[in-house]
């Protein structure tokens, strides 16, 4: 007979490999088990991988946290300034804006202005806060059709006249997001400002309030009219990076200094405790409420695909893209495929170089993003890499980042006839491609001390 168990109850769970001891938390599927470890982090176990389940504690059903019972708690009342700047607030899911009951294992979710302000009390000295759900959901449930709902509900706050918006994201994909919104969103008169927490608000080293109150700040009272990113500059509480939509990635699973620019610099970095806002730059999008916004939508049946290269590579792996409109490849070094045939052992890189060519014969767009993820592509150094840049491979001296390569792929061809594609997909159209890469763009966090 199956054990029975419930949200908040602590299991000991064993499988064929590991043993879990935690919470049970709540679940979107019947085919996986989510337990809160001691730690503070969640894991999820495929039910079918359950050998043995073994209750350590029971919770009493009338006290685990249901969605009825937290519509019964009162509300703060949240008094307005007249002097203060109106910052929106829209949610798409994640922890930033979530508590856990320990006790019984429940999140609980905090979407309203006067809940936030509950959470994170500093945002009522800022500004007047509006918050709202957009969505609630995994940011690696993303899909380009989301991206357009988020750039339609960012019009409408900018309708209502607010000074700035932020919009809380999931971490795994928020950097996919923001390059997303830098295209989506043309002629951007105020901030918007993507925020995540890779911890959750209710643990001691939460970077949830430090990302999401300085991202409030920064909007209400700096210049900066664009989007970009929020996120910790570095592992210790002082400042948050303000990081280029076009030009972050995420590059650790779970450090809060996981966010850096890649063959760029922060914008700014911000501290709200000191009231100071370091810009690094004078080249950023400067606020302007007189521009009007234009909306460049994603067509949601646009497919383009991204392969990793490696080595001991099979043609077949390129001909799967042949019914794609695009594919990012991202090229070892400098952007090198393997398309030479030195040996006998060699001889499968002229079925990849043939599959390659016709990719672009049948009009699918092929371009090369670096794969070492820092630097350029730089397409003319080697003979084999020339005969890429002659069928049409795009990609030469850019600096995009795969993901951003992705996305702008995507937009370019929900948008533009193929020829324009080709044109402007090599041209810096939302700062995507930077004209000069220095050494200092390649050392992570930015101390201000030194």
């Amino acid at each position: 007979m199956a054990v029975k168990y419930q949200i908040g109850d602590d299991l000991e769970i064993t499988t064929s490999e590991n043993t879990y001891a935690g919470t049970v938390m709540p679940s979107t599927t019947k085919d996986a088990l989510f337990l809160r470890l001691s730690s503070g982090y969640q894991v999820g176990i495929k039910t079918k991988q359950i050998k043995n389940v073994k209750i350590i504690s029971s919770v009493k059903k009338e006290n685990i946290n249901t969605k009825e019972n937290s519509k019964k708690e009162d509300k703060p009342e949240l008094k307005l300034d007249s002097k203060l700047p109106v910052i929106s607030i829209l949610h798409t899911g994640g922890t930033i804006a979530s508590k856990v009951d320990y006790k019984t294992g429940a999140v609980i979710a905090r979407f309203s202005p006067e809940e936030l302000v509950a959470m994170f009390p500093e945002l009522g000295k800022i500004a007047n806060i509006k918050s709202r759900l957009v969505r609630n959901m995994w940011s690696q449930d993303m899909r380009f059709a989301h991206y357009n709902i988020l750039a339609k509900e960012v019009k409408k706050e900018i309708d209502s006249g607010v000074d700035g918006i932020i919009i809380t994201h999931g971490t795994d994909t928020l950097h996919y997001s923001s390059a997303a919104l830098s295209f989506v969103l043309h002629n951007l008169p105020i901030p918007v400002l993507l925020v995540g927490s890779q911890r959750s608000s209710d643990r001691g080293s939460s970077d949830a309030s430090l990302n999401l109150v300085n991202a409030v700040y920064f909007a209400a009272a700096a210049d900066f009219g664009g989007v970009a990113i929020c996120m910790h500059n570095s592992s210790s509480d002082d400042y948050a990076a303000i990081l280029p939509a076009a030009k972050t990635r995420k590059m650790h699973t779970s450090r809060r200094d996981a966010f850096k620019a890649i063959n760029a610099s922060p914008y700014s970095l911000v501290d709200y405790s000191k009231k100071e806002i370091n810009f690094l730059t004078k080249n950023y999008p400067k606020k302007d409420k007189t521009r009007k916004i234009e909306l460049q939508f994603f067509d949601e049946k646009i497919k383009v695909g991204m392969l990793y290269q490696h080595t001991n590579m099979f043609a077949e792996q390129y001909k799967f893209y042949e019914k794609y409109d695009g594919v990012v490849i991202l090229g070892t070094g400098l952007g090198n495929l393997p398309t030479s045939v030195i040996d006998e052992h060699t001889n499968e890189h002229a079925r990849i170089l043939k599959a390659i060519k016709v990719l672009v014969k049948k009009n699918v767009v092929v371009a090369i993003a670096p794969e070492t993820i820092n630097g350029r592509i730089m397409l003319t150094v080697y003979e084999n890499q020339r005969s890429l840049l002659d069928i049409g491979v795009l990609g030469n001296e850019s600096d995009m980042i795969p993901e951003t390569a992705f996305i702008k792929l995507a937009w370019l061809l929900s948008n533009y006839k193929q020829e324009d594609v080709c044109r402007l997909y090599g041209q810096n159209l939302r700062g995507e491609i930077s004209e000069r890469i220095t050494s200092d763009m390649f050392d992570g966090a930015i101390n201000l001390n030194t």
